[in-house]
């Protein structure tokens, strides 16, 4: 059996909002997902728009999944991860979102990230995004001229971890975002794990999710196997 592929798309944005808040990628939400693959033999690479070493947030060095994805391979690779414009989505069997702030400034409303989406969908490979990772899927209208979200079952940041965490960072609220091109947007309480996998749409809420959005990608990666 060939080994899977997964494209990790990941922030460039160090940098958030008029308090000028440090970001990043949020470190459990590559950490925790890449875990989970690497367990199951799947291969992870990296892009972001621009290229290079990502800004990372959020490191938690007691947690054994962070410090050993921080000494591993791959986070070696991630400081060299390709720019997003010189990757084919299609050469790969997923593609994921990990969040932080980081997304909702370089990877929200760009261009090359909706292709990125688009192409992939309309490809017939599995998207997955956790927490504010799912604002890729904003403004990504498929070939059939709909908006890729309308009517699709999603999870992602909610309003009321928002609410508690960044709000006055933010350029605006992921759950209204959703919302409003016409997902049906399902979470629960604050900071508890939730995922949604709404056929080969794979969302999870928040940081406590990235596993079980590891495990939804592996489970779908096996089923097409």
């Amino acid at each position: 059996m060939s080994v899977k592929h997964v494209l990790f798309v990941v922030t460039n944005a160090a940098v958030i909002g008029p308090n000028h808040r440090a970001t990043g990628f949020f470190f459990p939400e590559i950490a925790h997902p890449f875990d989970v693959l690497d367990q199951a033999g799947i291969a992870v690479e990296y892009a972001s728009p621009a290229g290079g070493k990502p800004p990372e947030d959020g490191f938690d060095g007691s947690d054994r999944v962070q410090a050993g994805f921080l000494a591993s391979d791959s986070y070696r690779r991630l400081a060299h991860s390709r720019k997003l414009s010189e990757v084919d989505v299609l050469d790969y069997d997923a593609v994921f979102f990990p969040g932080g702030l980081g997304p909702m400034v370089d990877i929200t409303g760009n261009p090359e990230v909706q292709n990125a989406v688009r192409r992939a969908w309309d490809g017939g490979k599995i998207v997955a995004a956790v927490c504010h990772g799912p604002s890729a899927l904003l403004g990504v209208t498929l070939a059939d001229g709909t908006p890729l979200l309308r009517g699709r079952k999603v999870a992602g940041f909610s309003k009321a971890e928002e609410d508690g965490y960044a709000r006055s960072d933010v350029p605006f609220d992921l759950e209204t975002a959703l919302r409003e091109e016409g997902a049906l947007y399902e979470s629960a309480e604050a900071w508890q794990p939730k995922r949604v996998v709404d056929g080969r749409l794979i969302t999870g809420q928040n940081p406590a999710s990235g596993h079980l959005v590891g495990e939804a990608i592996v489970e779908a990666l096996g089923k097409r196997a």
